[in-house]
C-alpha cells in the first residue's frame, strides 16, 4: 500500500500571474498542514513549481528537514489563454463536457491524464511509502475522480484552500479517498 497526500495550496491572493505568493493567511494554513502532516511517515514531498503550492508545504518540508522536489507536471490545470470574465462557467463547461478545451487550454481528459501520470511515475519510484504532492484543485480533483468517478465539478468547487486529501493506493491499483482536513471561515 502506497500513500498519498494531496495537498490543494493555502490562499494566494488572486492577481494573474500564475507565480503568486500565498497571503497571510495561506501562510497561517501552510503552518497548520505541516501541523497535521508531519504526524504521519512522510518519505518524499513533490510540488508544483507554482510560488503558492511550494510555499504551502515548505513548513512541512523544514519540520521534517526533506527536500522538495519541483515536478512541473503537478502545475494548475491551463484553462486557456486569456482570462475568463465568468470563471466558474468556463470551468463548468470543461467538466461537463471532458473532451472540451478553451483555446490554448487542457481539456479534463488531458489534465487528468497529466495528473494521473504523475501518480502512476511516483507510486514506482516510491512503492510502499508516504509522499506528498502539492497542487492545484482543479488538478487534484481529476486525479481524485480515477479512483472516486462520484468527483464531478461540485465536488471541485467544494474543495477549499488549502485542502488535504490521503489517498491509499493498493498494489493492484485500487484507491481509497479520505478528506483529512479543509479551510473553513471560522
Amino acid at each position: 500500500m502506497s500513500t498519498l497526500y494531496l495537498v490543494r495550496h493555502a490562499h494566494a491572493e488572486w492577481i494573474p500571474d500564475e507565480n503568486r505568493s500565498l497571503s497571510y493567511q495561506g501562510r497561517e494554513n501552510a503552518n497548520r498542514v505541516a501541523n497535521i502532516l508531519c504526524e504521519y511517515p512522510i518519505n518524499a514531498i513533490y510540488s508544483s513549481p507554482a510560488q503558492r503550492a511550494y510555499q504551502t508545504i515548505t513548513p512541512l518540508a523544514e519540520r521534517l528537514g526533506l527536500p522538495i522536489h519541483i515536478e512541473l507536471e503537478l502545475q494548475e490545470r491551463r484553462l486557456g489563454d486569456r482570462v475568463f470574465e465568468d470563471f466558474l462557467n468556463a470551468m463548468e463547461v470543461t467538466w461537463r463536457n471532458p473532451l472540451f478545451a478553451h483555446p490554448g487550454g487542457e481539456s479534463s481528459v488531458m489534465a487528468q491524464k497529466r495528473g494521473i501520470a504523475v501518480v502512476q511515475r511516483l507510486l514506482e519510484k516510491h512503492p510502499a511509502q508516504h509522499i506528498v504532492l502539492s497542487t492545484h484543485g482543479n488538478l487534484m480533483a481529476l486525479v481524485l475522480q480515477i479512483f472516486d468517478p462520484s468527483v464531478d465539478f461540485m465536488y471541485w468547487k467544494s474543495l477549499t484552500m488549502p485542502d488535504i486529501y490521503r489517498l491509499n493506493i493498493s498494489r493492484f491499483g485500487k484507491g481509497f479517498i479520505q478528506r483529512m482536513w479543509q479551510e473553513t471561515d471560522a
